[in-house]
């Protein structure tokens, strides 16, 4: 059994950016490929699974990743309705670990120094805090639908840099002990830490205006041409 495992779960298609996971993104890479870059390059990954329907995912990662193990989704796991849950689920069925990090192919901008970091900061405060997730700070003044002020005070008006932040659950890194998983269908234990996460490295992929914004970051603090 390996201490830590970390998974990458891929479709094929993509309603709103069709094909956008193998799709060329910033240096000419497919979008993919720059997530399982970072991963591979973390020492304290036992293990690097891709779990994926995509015929062309699979074969560029069995050429290029000799050491990462490709997956072949179940048919019945393959609608977009299905919970991420029962796909991690099967995953480690047939990756046994005692811990799993999980991580998405569509937050491209992110480092494996970053991720580096959750993995040491989860197993320095493990076990008082059972499990992690990164997450956006935000400053900013919010309402709720009611115009009720939410982190705020309207009568005091603090400087969006002094106000208490509220935090984004970003989806770009889970760490979590796989018992946890499987008793609770939860990736989120009892007690869970926030991971900070730059809002540059967070940029998430769901729009078409999402790669244009991640693309221009890409080119602007990585040194890439246009």
């Amino acid at each position: 059994m390996y201490r830590l495992v970390a998974l990458m779960p891929m479709r094929h298609n993509s309603e709103r950016v069709p094909g956008k996971n193998y799709r060329v993104f910033g240096d000419g890479r497919p979008l993919y490929q720059h997530v399982l870059d970072a991963l591979v390059q973390c020492p304290k990954i036992d293990l690097v699974v891709i779990d994926t329907d995509s015929e062309i995912i699979k074969e560029q990662c069995a050429n290029t990743y000799k050491n990462v193990m490709i997956l072949d989704r179940p048919e019945h796991l393959r609608p977009g309705t299905t919970p991420m849950n029962e796909v991690l689920l099967h995953d480690m069925s047939l990756a046994p670990s005692e811990f799993y990090l999980q991580t998405h192919s569509t937050n491209p901008l992110i480092k494996s120094e970053t991720i580096n970091g959750a993995i040491d900061t989860f197993f320095d405060n493990y076990p008082a805090y059972d499990s992690l997730f990164s997450v956006t700070p935000y400053r900013t003044r919010l309402w709720d639908p009611l115009t009720r002020p939410v982190n705020h005070n309207p009568n005091i008006l603090l400087r969006t840099q002094d106000l208490i932040p509220l935090y984004e659950e970003n989806s770009c890194l889970y760490i979590f002990n796989g018992e946890t998983l499987k008793q609770s269908r939860n990736r989120l234990g009892a007690r869970p830490f926030m991971y900070e996460m730059s809002p540059f490295e967070a940029i998430d992929i769901d729009e078409e205006i999402n790669f244009a914004v991640a693309e221009a970051v890409f080119h602007k603090t990585r040194g890439a041409t246009l």
